[in-house]
């Protein structure tokens, strides 16, 4: 029989976690410095989490972690971790921590659930809808051009269409994912690009790239250099939609990976939100790696 008990000190389970979760981002191709920046943000969440310890007639077998806060939408549970030991897996511990969690979260006012995945899960989380995923590459060498696609830099002119067509297509994003309403989402979107790009073109360390093809602009990008040590964020790749289907996805990227290396880093990441399931296609095939995978559920969790 499964049971839970919370635990006062947990150290072991904090020392695992670390090892774990340095192990997923390093095999997404992350260097050493950039998984240590990861980390610092994890720990800074770690006191408040609540963590059980999952046994099976006394016998330790793993761990579940949860926490409970407030957001836009109200109250909202998180799965920080959940984690049975390989000879005790595959025996129902997974499915009971995953029920206990999300009564835990209920108990407590949460309206939903959430779980951040770093390693596939299998069949355990999959009735939470994604809502996201963060990807990666290591970019060795410069890519050629793809298509006979160029980029240059975006003009003044060019920059105040860009960013309103940028935030609008953020905030579908994210009512897309089912995240914010779309009042809370278009707020979210002006608050985002206030802190992003303050200085607009002028912003440091931020790339904007107006994509061509023999003169004709078919595109954009807006890339966020040192994001990580070593990493450039791509917030946006983006092909105009009467040029979409030709091919030019993957030269988007492949700019995008010339100006990362421009920009003194080796590593290029993006989000995906859910339900974008062009781009998430597109981005495997180019070889970009899952680093991490966001999925909720709406609490209670509907009868079987």
């Amino acid at each position: 029989m499964t049971e839970f008990s919370v635990l006062g000190e947990h150290t072991q389970w904090q020392r695992d976690f670390e090892l774990r979760s340095a192990a997923s981002y390093t095999a997404a191709g992350l260097g050493a410095a950039a998984v240590e920046r990861v980390l610092e943000g994890v720990r800074r969440d770690l006191g408040s989490w609540t963590v059980a310890g999952i046994t099976d007639a006394g016998t330790r077998v793993g761990y579940v972690a949860v926490v409970v806060t407030d957001d836009d939408n109200g109250r909202a549970g998180r799965i920080g971790d959940l984690r049975v030991d390989p000879p005790h897996a595959g025996r129902g511990h997974e499915q009971a921590a995953r029920a206990w969690a999300e009564g835990w979260c209920a108990e407590r006012g949460a309206r939903r659930v959430d779980v951040r995945l770093t390693e596939p899960a299998g069949e355990l989380f999959d009735a939470y809808g994604v809502r996201g995923q963060l990807r990666a590459r290591h970019v060795g060498s410069p890519p050629e051009p793809v298509g006979g696609v160029t980029a240059r830099p975006m003009t003044a002119a060019e920059y105040p269409g860009w960013v309103t067509s940028e935030k609008a297509a953020y905030v579908d994003d994210i009512v897309r994912a089912g995240a914010l309403s779309p009042k809370d989402a278009a707020r979210k979107s002006d608050d985002d690009f206030a802190k992003l790009i303050p200085e607009g073109l002028a912003t440091p360390d931020n790339t904007f790239l107006v994509l061509e093809v023999a003169g004709e602009p078919i595109g954009t990008g807006w890339l966020k250099h040192g994001h990580l040590p070593g990493a450039t964020y791509g917030y946006s790749l983006h092909i105009h939609e009467k040029h979409r289907g030709n091919g030019y996805g993957r030269a988007a990227m492949a700019a995008g990976e010339q100006a990362t290396l421009a920009g003194g880093d080796s590593v290029l990441m993006f989000t995906v939100w859910g339900g974008n399931e062009v781009a998430m296609n597109l981005y495997t095939g180019a070889g970009y790696q899952v680093v991490e995978e966001s999925r909720s559920l709406d609490l209670p969790r509907p009868a079987a």
